[in-house]
């Protein structure tokens, strides 16, 4: 299954390429440009609060991400030895550093470090539910009808591809045997290079997939090495996996999803951004199109062109 993205249709079946990334996550592409390649050894100062500050600043603008002061700990845990091995001196200096990287290296190294995934398989199951009950048949339905059988879903902030796989066995399960019949797919995206390779080899251990009903732990997993099991060829060739920063200006997708999943994501955004991130939400959703977010998210009721329809669960108006 695809979701058309911003240059190509991103139909792997077709061969069509899925969006870029916004950055490269080649290493061996500015592995030279690293400072720490010349002085892996030299000593950090303590980070004080105007460099807190200023770090908050950053990734906040960059990645939406909030770094209050209470995490200043967490942070320096986080981010000392890669400052040092960097071959910088300061907390201010990396700041530098993170201003002055054009290549989008220097922040998806820094995303990998402060970024926190948690998830998991059939979380939140109320919405897979309503998803597969309440959603999908007439959608699929009405899609029918006019004569497109072109669905498109985006999972964004996928995490390490729990959310993703679900969703994706939610679509398979509907769809049935009619599912060749369809340009049907899943994007699924997120900030952090690290989570992604996770989510790509569809490699867990085997009791993470204990919330799934049992016949979609044998119909899509197999057992790999003991106590892992592995998404099905079947099951990952129905994904693209893609880097993308939710804080970027425009989405760049050409035509719009009909559902998408943002979940547990905003939980790390001021309410200014939540608001800007729902309104590009708007702007890629179809009317009548449907958006999730986490349970213990809100947007409020008023988010212009979003109707509020259940528990974190909203429609875009129009026809």
């Amino acid at each position: 299954m695809r979701s058309e993205q911003s240059e190509k249709s991103g139909r792997r079946a077709k061969g069509a390429a899925a969006p870029q990334p916004t950055a490269p996550t080649d290493p061996t592409q500015l592995a030279t440009t690293l400072p720490g390649l010349l002085n892996p050894g030299s000593e950090v100062s303590p980070l004080t609060e105007p460099e807190m500050a200023q770090l908050n600043e950053i990734v906040r603008d960059r990645l939406g991400i909030l770094l209050p002061a209470r995490k200043r700990a967490l942070v320096l845990g986080r981010l000392e030895r890669h400052v040092q091995e960097l071959g910088l001196h300061s907390f201010t200096e990396y700041c530098e550093h993170l201003k002055a990287d054009r290549s989008g290296r220097a922040m998806n190294d820094l995303a990998n470090r402060i970024v926190t995934p948690h998830t998991s398989f059939y979380r939140e199951p109320a919405h897979f539910e309503f998803l597969s009950q309440e959603v999908l048949p007439p959608l699929t339905a009405r899609l029918a009808r006019e004569g497109s059988r072109d669905l498109r879903v985006w999972c964004a902030g996928c995490a390490s591809g729990e959310e993703a796989y679900t969703l994706t066995m939610v679509l398979l399960e509907h769809l049935g045997t009619d599912r060749a019949g369809w340009q049907a797919g899943l994007l699924a995206t997120d900030l952090s290079s690290r989570t992604l390779e996770t989510a790509a080899t569809g490699l867990y251990p085997e009791e993470r997939i204990r919330s799934l009903p049992s016949t979609w732990q044998t119909r899509y997993f197999t057992r790999h090495h003991g106590e892992f099991v592995q998404a099905s060829e079947k099951l990952k060739a129905e994904i693209t996996f893609r880097r993308f920063n939710l804080m970027n200006a425009t989405f760049p997708f050409r035509r719009p999803f009909h559902v998408i999943f943002c979940r547990n994501v905003m939980i790390y955004f001021d309410e200014p951004t939540r608001q800007a991130l729902a309104a590009r939400f708007v702007s890629v959703l179809a009317p009548g199109g449907h958006l999730f977010i986490g349970h213990s998210e809100t947007l409020g009721r008023d988010v212009a062109g979003l109707r509020y329809l259940r528990p974190a669960v909203y429609v875009r108006e129009g026809t």
